[in-house]
């Protein structure tokens, strides 16, 4: 492929930087030289420069596999503010507009096509990518085309047969979590010509990590931001609950609001947007938030819970800091967290029975015939199709997620998408239209003047503002709309605010539904692991960095120094965590069928012990995870302790 610019001389372009960050050239540079290339960094480390400037460097199209549509939109939106074509198709777009962005990319009208991975396997996307010039194929979140990885796709195992259109092409992978063998994996089943991998350390040395356990969480959170300043996100695992702790907030005079994947699209981004520019200080929110996040001055981000996966836990706490200023990383904690991630693990993976009622209630909803809806998309509402259906919310949560993974099915983010027009008909054809259908005259006339390029392009348009234009309702512009629709006068599609559901088979009968058990026991397996993992980052009083390093392959690693662990801001004066977990160890033994007395507690180790017995009991105490001494004793212990440090 020609090279027509310098890597440097295209990120003073178009980004006005004056140097790459570390790795990001060496990447780059393999990309360039033809090379199949994995880059592994850390969230935030700039993993969208690496392929978007050797594509910019060379004559042709670069095209990017990514799961999120609200991820492409973003990277869409960024590029075409620096005056980079930049395109995505996603689902829940319909096939005359999907065919007119094709022949477009066809055409070289575009420097990226963003498309979600299930397009890759219709015939639409087989045919074209043949005729295009493609420079780059680019897959963004790598780490979904891996059974290994926390967040397995099926639609990603597609991308290696769709390599083989575009032969000469080289793939550039990009993730920011990524362990050992689900780095190995990725390289497998993307199909390198040879293992390459870029791999920036995940250390974050600004970053100050720390796991407090706290029985009363949102009291310590008040107390945590009202000394901690700056912008910062706090994680909870439910949507009632992001309400809930920024009202508290609120009242304890903390700038806040509360963001889930349930509010209307406008709301989402008016709350994104009014902390983003810092009118909001704290965002409390579930996961749904942060993907595609680039704010650089957060300055703590706090998990009131412990999430499913390191991960996902890595890459929700790496947001902070990003500037390379001092941030922190805190999660509240307590041992019925542990338990309670276990139990969520086991709800996960529901019985085959839960999977075809499921399924069952999809057909019904979307009103599918057995055999037909391959490819379709729907709508999908997930609390109004689980109360209509008289459904388990969890399960069915777990269900359909199970169902994508067994590929029946993919659910897609929520999709905020404004209506779009394209004026497809001849202007002898048009003008006719006009000329008997007087309402709909007034409107053309508003969409041809306020929207220049709509008779060539796909064109965003806004309802509201034809309709206030026309001086008729929004209603009568929709209405009109879809009239011209009807007479193959224009194409038109409606606003969205919703998850699409698509089905990636045709519909079977449920009792012809089958899941791959090996396949499903694996998945099993790995997710209980990855939960035992995090439960273990959690309660071991080890450095927190260095837990995290040792998870995602970097061993050996020196101490932090700034987290909780090594600043001793999480533990009693315990020489080492060997010694403080085996005398926790010993001590639940000693407890196991009875509460004792202090007395009774020291008199099960010699006496040359009881020092570090005291302390170790005084540190369980302190932080809830021993309730078997009476509250007599622990004063009493708390009194010894004292006087031995004092001594």
């Amino acid at each position: 492929m020609k090279q027509i610019a310098s890597p440097l001389e295209v990120l003073q372009q178009y980004w006005g930087h004056a140097a790459f960050r570390p790795l990001q050239e060496d990447i780059i540079g393999s990309a360039l030289a033809g090379r199949d290339t994995l880059a592994l960094l850390p969230t935030g480390g700039g993993k969208s420069i690496c392929f978007q400037v050797p594509a910019l460097c060379q004559e042709g199209i670069c095209i990017v596999v990514s799961p999120l549509i609200a991820l492409m939109k973003d990277q869409v939106s960024n590029l075409q503010k620096r005056n980079i074509p930049a395109v995505a198709i996603y689902s829940g777009m319909n096939k005359r507009q999907i065919d007119i962005l094709f022949e477009n990319a066809c055409n070289g009208a575009y420097k990226f096509l963003y498309i979600s991975p299930e397009r890759l396997k219709t015939d639409m996307a087989k045919v074209r990518v043949q005729r295009m010039n493609v420079n780059l194929l680019a897959i963004d979140e790598a780490h979904c085309v891996s059974q290994w990885g926390y967040d397995f796709r099926p639609p990603y195992l597609e991308i290696a047969e769709f390599r083989k259109l575009i032969p000469k092409t080289p793939v550039i992978a990009l993730t920011a979590t990524a362990t050992p063998e689900v780095m190995v994996d990725i390289c497998e089943k993307l199909e390198f010509k040879a293992p390459n991998t870029f791999q920036q350390s995940f250390s974050r040395t600004n970053l100050s990590y720390s796991v407090l356990y706290e029985t009363q969480k949102r009291e310590k959170l008040v107390n945590i931001l009202t000394r901690v300043p700056g912008s910062g996100i706090v994680y909870v695992r439910s949507r009632g609950e992001t309400k809930e702790v920024a009202h508290l907030l609120q009242q304890n005079r903390v700038s806040a609001d509360f963001y889930h994947a349930g509010l209307s699209a406008e709301d989402r981004s008016d709350k994104q947007d009014a902390w983003m520019n810092g009118k909001t200080r704290i965002i409390v929110c579930t996961n749904a938030f942060g993907m595609g996040i680039d704010k650089p001055d957060v300055r703590i981000v706090v998990h009131l819970g412990l999430p499913e996966s390191l991960e996902a836990y890595f890459q929700e706490a790496g947001r902070a800091g990003r500037d390379g200023k001092k941030a922190f990383a805190t999660m509240l904690y307590t041992t019925a967290d542990g338990e309670a991630l276990r139990h969520f693990m086991k709800m996960s993976f529901p019985p085959i029975g839960i999977l075809k009622q499921t399924y069952q209630a999809i057909g019904s909803s979307t009103q599918l015939a057995i055999g037909a809806g391959l490819g379709e998309s729907f709508d999908f509402d997930f609390q109004h199709f689980c109360n209509t259906y008289k459904l388990d919310f969890p399960l069915t949560h777990a269900a359909i997620k199970l169902l994508e993974q067994e590929g029946w099915i993919m659910l897609t983010d929520s999709v905020s998408s404004p209506a779009k027009v394209i004026v497809t008909a001849d202007r002898e054809t048009l003008y006719d239209y006009q000329i008997k259908n007087k309402q709909a005259d007034s409107i053309i006339k508003v969409l041809l003047r306020a929207y220049p390029g709509i008779q060539n392009n796909i064109t965003d348009i806004s309802e509201n503002m034809i309709a206030q234009y026309a001086k008729c309702t929004i209603e009568q512009v929709q209405q009109s709309l879809q009239s011209a629709y009807k007479e193959n006068i224009l194409q038109y599609e409606l606003k969205k605010d919703k998850p699409q559901l698509i089905f990636t088979r045709a519909r079977v009968g449920a009792e012809n539904l089958t899941i791959d058990q090996v396949k499903f026991n694996f998945r099993k397996e790995r997710a209980q692991k990855r939960v035992d993992s995090a439960i273990i980052y959690a309660e071991r009083l080890l450095c927190r960095s260095g837990l995290l390093l040792d998870y995602f392959g970097e061993k050996d690693s020196p101490p932090c120094g700034i987290c909780d662990i090594c600043t001793g801001r999480n533990k009693s004066d315990i020489p080492t965590a060997e010694i403080f977990n085996t005398y926790e160890r010993k001590l639940r033994e000693v407890l196991r069928l009875e509460p004792l007395t202090m007395k009774e507690i020291l008199e099960a180790f010699a006496i040359k012990r009881h020092s570090l017995v005291i302390d170790t009991v005084s540190y369980l105490c302190d932080e809830g995870r021993l309730k078997e001494v009476a509250m007599i004793d622990i004063r009493f212990l708390k009194r010894i302790t004292q006087r031995n440090r004092r001594q």
